[in-house]
């Protein structure tokens, strides 16, 4: 039997080098665990722009579509800001989420013991930490039409986005949440704003048809999306699975994120339905930017991408059993005290690289044997 297939799309800024450390992971579990994978590399944002004219050409497209999995690194920086809109490198990205179909994006938020004090909020409130946020990722305000400014014939203009959401898209999103939440602690809290929107009427319905047909063994309970951030902030660790629409759930994964203390700490998945081969076709990708500011001075921590690869392992080849291997190997670094810049708190601390973070997850993952 062939390998299963990962395309690596490493992109512009720190995204090269975090993704260098992962292609060194990805080796040793092939060299040590005997879990190979047929990898390529293809361009993607601005470096595909720079060479292409393009940021996603249709070719690299096609490559996505067949993978079994596509990890990508970052995406866009400074050089692009001038561009037309239709070829800014984040169009890229937008068209790999639309034409795949990956309607559910994955965005847990796991606070490592080791950097429970890195958060803004007490450690008692964050300590132990690990939600996962479901959002549904292709549909919503930032697809419906119709959208866009126009006159209002009395010298005055109007903005105009439509939230939009079909039945269909509102019942795969939730089943995903439900299967999701199988595997975890069994609770799924769907947010909505059904108390002044017709959409989030009609969400609460779908959800709780799902729910009552599909997964009566699954906890659910809903919450209106303003009182959820309050309680993301308040007691995080009352959630297990949350489920909700494109707006709230970009919302709602930043205020999340920022529980765990650190943007380069966080991994996140975007599935779509499943191939004939019943693997989701599925994107993976660290939740921060390309910091362009700190590219090629060996400053990036490649955290999040090791963590997104992780995901890759348990959702798209299901290797639990390796995705914690490596996650806890994360986490065995950081109680050592090995950090990059990013994670320094007290003065007189001595930072790793990128490369010297990698080296110490290897040596975790070897120790872990």
């Amino acid at each position: 039997m062939s390998n299963p297939s990962l395309l690596i799309l490493a992109g512009d800024g720190i995204g090269p080098e975090v993704m260098d450390q992962v292609k060194r992971v990805v080796a040793w579990f092939g060299a040590r665990r005997g879990l190979g994978f047929d990898v390529s590399e293809a361009l993607v944002g601005g470096a595909s722009y720079d060479v292409h004219g393009v940021p996603l050409t249709d070719a690299v497209l096609e490559s996505a579509q067949q993978a079994d999995a596509v990890l990508l690194g970052a995406v866009g920086g400074p050089a692009y800001d001038d561009l037309d809109f239709s070829v800014k490198p984040e169009r890229g990205l937008l068209r790999l989420r639309k034409e795949m179909d990956l309607f559910s994006n994955l965005r847990p938020a796991v606070c490592f013991d080791a950097l429970a004090d890195y958060s803004s909020l007490k450690r008692e409130v964050v300590a132990g930490l690990d939600i996962l946020i479901v959002r549904e990722l292709t549909s919503g305000v930032y697809f419906g039409e119709p959208r866009g400014i126009i006159d209002d014939n009395a010298g005055g203009r109007i903005g105009v986005n439509t939230q939009r959401y079909t039945s269909g898209e509102i019942r795969r999103v939730a089943r995903s949440a439900f299967e999701l939440a199988r595997r975890r602690n069994n609770r799924v809290c769907s947010m909505d704003k059904a108390n002044v929107m017709e959409s989030g009427v009609l969400w609460r319905e779908e959800v709780d048809a799902v729910h009552a047909d599909e997964f009566p063994d699954v906890e659910l309970s809903h919450m209106y999306a303003d009182n959820g951030a309050m309680q993301l902030v308040r007691d995080p660790k009352q959630f297990d699975v949350i489920v909700t629409d494109n707006l709230f759930g970009d919302i709602l994964s930043d205020c999340a994120a920022m529980l765990t203390g650190s943007l380069g700490m966080l991994p996140s998945a975007s599935l779509g339905a499943p191939a004939d081969n019943g693997r989701p076709k599925a994107l993976y990708e660290p939740v921060h930017g390309s910091a362009p500011d700190i590219a090629g001075e060996g400053k990036a921590n490649p955290s999040a991408c090791l963590l997104s690869f992780a995901m890759a392992l348990r959702y798209s080849f299901d290797r639990r059993g390796e995705a914690d291997r490596l996650e806890q190997a994360i986490e065995s670094v950081l109680a050592k005290g090995i950090r990059t810049p990013d994670l320094l708190q007290a003065e007189g601390e001595t930072p790793v690289s990128t490369e010297g973070m990698g080296d110490a997850v290897l040596e975790a993952l070897e120790a872990s044997l």
